[in-house]
C-alpha cells in the first residue's frame, strides 16, 4: 500500500533547498503511482506566532475539504537564530482503481527576527506560480502583511479581532485597495443577511423594505464591526445614505437616509452572548410592523407582528456553521468574488465617526 503521507525536514536550510525537497517529494509519490497527482487550486500563506501554532494547525485542520492545495506556515518566533522547515506531502487514502488521489503540500517554516527582512525571499520560492495565493496573519503584524501582499491577491482578515472597530474598518478599507479582502466578521453574518433576504423575496413584501423605521442589532461585544457590516449591507442594498454613529447609553446610534425617510439606527452589545457575531436584529416599519431574528438552538428565531398588532413566529433551521466552517468558507471565498462585502464595508466606513 502506499504511504499516505511524505515528510522532510532540515535544520538551517534555505529556500532553495525546501523548494526542491517540495520538487522531490511530489516526484516521489507520483513514482509510486501514477494516480497521485498534486491538487493545484490554491497557495495559502500563514504567517502565525509560533506560541499560537498549535491552536491555528487545528483551526486549519478542521476547514476539510476546503484546505488549500499549498499551505506555506510561516512560524515567527522573534528571538529564533535558525531557519528550519518541515514539508509534508499528504495524499488521501488510495488511490481507488480508476480515480486520481490528490496531494496536498504542507511547509512549516520556522523563523526569527532576523528573517523578516528576507521574508519575501524566503516565500516566493515556495508558492506555486499562477496560483492565486491567499495571505492570513491571525495574529496580526500589520506590516508582515503588508510586505507579503506582493506575493497575494487576497488577503483573509478577521475585523472582530481589532480591539478598536473604528480601526478595524478602516484597515479593511486599506487592504481592499491592494487585494481582494476576505472577511470572518462578514461571513458570520452570511446565515442573517440570506435569510432577510428571504423573508423579503416574495414580491408581497417588497414594499415593507421601503417603508423601514429603525433598525436595532445585538451583537457579542467584541462584533461590533459585525453589526456595522450588516447595517451597511443593508444601506448598500437599499441605497440609504449613513451618518456616523455616536455614543449613547452604552450603545452605537445613529441615522440613515432614504430619500426623505430618516431610519434610527442602534447597535448594541450583548454581554452574555458567548460566541462571536450577532445575537440578533430587529427592524420596525413607519406603520407598526415589526420583524426579529434572534439566535436560537438550531438556527435563528424568527418573529413578526403585522400593522394590526398580531404576533407570530417560527425557526429558520441552520444558522451557524461554527468557527471551523468559518474559517474553511473564507478560504473557498478567496477563490470567488462576493461584490456585496465592498458595498457593506463602504457604508460601515461612512459610520465611522
Amino acid at each position: 500500500m502506499p504511504r499516505s503521507d511524505v515528510v522532510w525536514s532540515e535544520e538551517a536550510t534555505t529556500p532553495d533547498a525546501i523548494e526542491a525537497a517540495l520538487r522531490h517529494l511530489l516526484a516521489e509519490r507520483h513514482a509510486e503511482s501514477e494516480r497521485f497527482m498534486p491538487a493545484r487550486v490554491l497557495n495559502m500563506i500563514a504567517f502565525v506566532d509560533a506560541a499560537w501554532s498549535g491552536e491555528i494547525a487545528n483551526r486549519l485542520r478542521g476547514v476539510g475539504r476546503n484546505s488549500a492545495s499549498r499551505l506555506i506556515v510561516l512560524s515567527y518566533e522573534p528571538r529564533r537564530e535558525r531557519l528550519d522547515a518541515r514539508v509534508t506531502i499528504v495524499a488521501s487514502d488510495g488511490p481507488d482503481p480508476g480515480e486520481l488521489a490528490l496531494l496536498r503540500e504542507l511547509v512549516v517554516v520556522q523563523i526569527g527576527d532576523r528573517h523578516l527582512d528576507d521574508l519575501l525571499t524566503i516565500t516566493d520560492p515556495l508558492v506555486v506560480t499562477d496560483l492565486p495565493t491567499l495571505l492570513w496573519s491571525p495574529h496580526g503584524h500589520r506590516e508582515i502583511v503588508d510586505t507579503l501582499l506582493e506575493l497575494a491577491q487576497s488577503v483573509l482578515v478577521d475585523s472582530v479581532d481589532e480591539p478598536v472597530w473604528r480601526d478595524a474598518i478602516e484597515r479593511a478599507c486599506s487592504l481592499t485597495k491592494r487585494a481582494y479582502v476576505v472577511d470572518l466578521a462578514w461571513l458570520r453574518s452570511t446565515p442573517w443577511r440570506e435569510r432577510i433576504a428571504a423573508i423579503f423575496d416574495p414580491a408581497s413584501r417588497r414594499s415593507e423594505l421601503d417603508a423601514i423605521s429603525s433598525v436595532a442589532v445585538r451583537h457579542h461585544p467584541d462584533s461590533t464591526v459585525a453589526s456595522m457590516l450588516l447595517v451597511g449591507w443593508l444601506g448598500s442594498r437599499l441605497q440609504w445614505q449613513l451618518s456616523p454613529l455616536v455614543v449613547h447609553d452604552g450603545a452605537l446610534a445613529g441615522q440613515a437616509h432614504a430619500g426623505r425617510r430618516e431610519v434610527a439606527l442602534l447597535l448594541q452589545a450583548a454581554p452574555d452572548q458567548q460566541v462571536r457575531g450577532l445575537e440578533g436584529l430587529s427592524l420596525q416599519t413607519a406603520d407598526g410592523r415589526r420583524l426579529g431574528l434572534d439566535r436560537g438552538p438550531g438556527g435563528l428565531r424568527a418573529s413578526a407582528r403585522d400593522g394590526e398588532g398580531v404576533e407570530r413566529s417560527w425557526t429558520m433551521l441552520g444558522a451557524s456553521r461554527g468557527e471551523a466552517g468559518i474559517l474553511g468558507e473564507g478560504i473557498r471565498q478567496s477563490l470567488l468574488r462576493d461584490p456585496t462585502y465592498a458595498a457593506a464595508l463602504g457604508k460601515a466606513q461612512a459610520m465611522v465617526s
